[in-house]
C-alpha cells in the first residue's frame, strides 16, 4: 500500500501565504512580548512618527505578517519539514536582525552612528529575531502540513 507525503511545495500559493501570515504572527506575538518588557516598542513606533506602545505593537505586528507571507514565498517551497522550517525561520529570523535591526531601523530614524553597531539593545533583537525566526518556522510548518492534508483530503 502506497502513502502519500504532501510537502509544502504542493501546496497552493494562497494556502502558503495564511501559514506564513499564521507563522510570522505567532513569532511576532512572542518577540512583541520579550520588547515591550525591554521597553523598545516605542521605538517600533517611531517608524511612523509616534511613541505610543500600541502603535508599536501594530506596527510590529504588521511587519511580522508581511515578514512571515515574505517567508513562505521565498522559502515556503523548502520548508518542508519541521527541522528544515526550523533552520530555515533561524536564518531568516537572523537576517531580519541585521537588515532590520541594525541597518534599515537606524537609517530610518536618522541614527545613522547606531547603524550596525552591537549594543544591548541589538543583542536583545538579536535573541527576539532568532525567536521570531524559530516560531515562523514552526507555525509554517504546522500550518503547511495542515492545509496540505486539508487539500488531499478534498
Amino acid at each position: 500500500m502506497a502513502t502519500t507525503h504532501t510537502t509544502t511545495s504542493a501546496i497552493a500559493l494562497p494556502a502558503r501565504l495564511v501559514a506564513g501570515v499564521a507563522g510570522g504572527l505567532a513569532g511576532g506575538v512572542a518577540f512583541g512580548i520579550m520588547m515591550q518588557a525591554w521597553g523598545m516598542l516605542p521605538m517600533v513606533a517611531m517608524l511612523v512618527g509616534s511613541e505610543s506602545v500600541a502603535v508599536g505593537w501594530l506596527v510590529h505586528l504588521a511587519n511580522a505578517a508581511l515578514f512571515g507571507a515574505a517567508f513562505a514565498v521565498l522559502f515556503g517551497r523548502w520548508a518542508i519539514t519541521l527541522p528544515a522550517a526550523l533552520g530555515i525561520g533561524l536564518g531568516y529570523g537572523l537576517a531580519w536582525w541585521v537588515l532590520g535591526a541594525l541597518l534599515i531601523m537606524p537609517a530610518w530614524l536618522g541614527m545613522n552612528d547606531m547603524i550596525l553597531q552591537l549594543t544591548t539593545g541589538a543583542w536583545r533583537s538579536l535573541a527576539g529575531h532568532l525567536v521570531f525566526g524559530l516560531l515562523l518556522g514552526l507555525g509554517y510548518a504546522l500550518a503547511a502540513t495542515r492545509a496540505g492534508r486539508a487539500g488531499a483530503h478534498r
